[in-house]
């Protein structure tokens, strides 16, 4: 099973931090985010992962539409601070639905 060091992280679009995206077999997709005006700590600019101790995620149905809110609750359409540990738990729950 993959875990958040699976991951594989680029710069940003916005050029102000880093982005990964994992695709499951179940077409589920997860965004994870970190940099400058998102919701990770800190919120700064760097392009280095390690940089960081908490992301924000977003998580996509088989259509590209959020389901965040569905899969771990809270009332937005992304959830952030969230630590690696968490992240590779999600990622867990995330392959386990069917």
């Amino acid at each position: 099973m993959k875990t958040f060091k699976d991951l594989v992280f680029k710069k940003h679009s916005s050029g102000l931090g880093v982005h990964a995206t994992e695709k499951f077999d179940n077409g589920f997709e997860l965004s994870v985010v970190a940099g400058e005006h998102l919701y990770s700590t800190p919120r700064e600019s760097s392009n280095d992962v390690n940089f960081f101790s908490t992301f924000e995620i977003a998580i996509f149905d088989m259509t590209g539409g959020f389901i965040t809110r569905q899969i771990i609750g809270g009332d937005d359409d992304v959830a952030g601070f969230k630590s690696r540990d968490e992240i590779s738990s999600i990622m867990e729950r995330l392959t386990n639905i069917r």
